[in-house]
């Protein structure tokens, strides 16, 4: 499946049982309520859905199943995010047998190539399949970025085609629009940048507290790109303290809060995460209580026409 690199693309989180199994009638669940809201695409094995901590056998089952859930409505991307080239390839490749239709993919992880380095590693894996593949631009965690001109040196590879842009410069989006106009399509992948990102050009966002906020999420993306700022202003105000979740080192145990108290997830984290208690618990129950009760009426969101965007 061609991969349209616009609108929201969820980063799920992995849906465990008490007993830290993979729980598919959950993630099921949250899938189907992600596709209700009007998502793009969806990303599995991401940071959010404790992609360090999964077995293959488990990205194996997550994605055959997104697969056959999804049945072809949008495509199903997974992360790569390996230490070595070869585990990257050989992830690339399983991806593809599993009928994932992309990948997203990070520089090498725990050693922090130089430039040199990362573009070869980007080079052999996209080579190494014909999948379509966004890169995840994020030196403030990974500690790596890709510089415009990096980017300059892969403008020729076909199927590297996306960013997802976390560097937190938001000029960064008009950088890369003024050198490389439409190459690369651009995602934002900081929830508490949304609005300024797609203003200046964003073609959409791989989110996190769409998780828990599906139609909201969809909603604030469809505003923005259909030009009703101040409708969207109103909604990224209410939205602000639950994004603000998602950049916190806890992101994941914060967002399964969320997403358990909107009935579309649980708490349940892998080890070593551990689920929240006491007076952190309270805190984020709060903010997540305090939005709740002042949810706002969406508009007709899915009407608005965002084509020319």
């Amino acid at each position: 499946m061609a991969i349209r690199w616009k609108g929201v693309f969820p980063a799920l989180t992995t849906k465990f049982t008490a007993e830290d199994e993979l729980d598919l009638s959950l993630f099921g669940k949250n899938l189907q309520a992600q596709l209700d809201a009007g998502v793009e695409g969806v990303i599995l094995g991401g940071s959010l859905g404790e992609a360090s901590t999964l077995a293959v056998e488990e990205k194996a089952e997550l994605v055959q199943y997104a697969v056959q859930q999804i049945a072809g409505k949008v495509p199903v991307v997974l992360n790569i995010a390996e230490g070595a080239t070869k585990e990257a390839v050989k992830q690339a490749a399983l991806a593809e047998k599993w009928g994932a239709s992309g990948l997203m993919l990070l520089p090498p992880m725990r050693y922090r190539s130089d430039d040199r380095e990362t573009l070869e590693y980007f080079r052999v894996v996209a080579a190494s399949t014909e999948l379509p593949i966004m890169l995840y631009n994020n030196p403030v965690d990974y500690k790596t970025e890709i510089t415009p001109d990096m980017f300059e040196e892969l403008a020729g590879i076909d199927n590297i085609q996306a960013v997802k842009e976390s560097t937190r410069d938001v000029t960064n989006v008009i950088r890369m629009r003024n050198r490389f106009g439409d190459r690369f399509s651009l995602l934002c992948g900081v929830d508490t940048l949304t609005l300024e990102e797609l203003v200046t050009g964003a073609d959409g966002l791989v989110a996190g507290l769409v998780c828990a906020f599906p139609a909201e999420t969809v909603a604030l993306y469809k505003l923005i790109k259909a030009g009703k700022i101040q409708e969207a202003l109103l909604l990224y105000r209410w939205f602000m303290p639950l994004l603000e979740l998602d950049i916190h080192p806890k992101l994941v145990q914060y967002i399964k809060l969320a997403e358990a108290q909107t009935g579309i997830g649980s708490e349940f984290v892998r080890a070593p995460r551990l689920t929240l208690v006491g007076e952190e618990r309270k805190r984020i129950l709060g903010i997540i209580e305090q939005a709740l009760a002042t949810r706002p009426v969406l508009p007709e969101y899915k009407k608005l026409n965002v084509t020319a965007s």
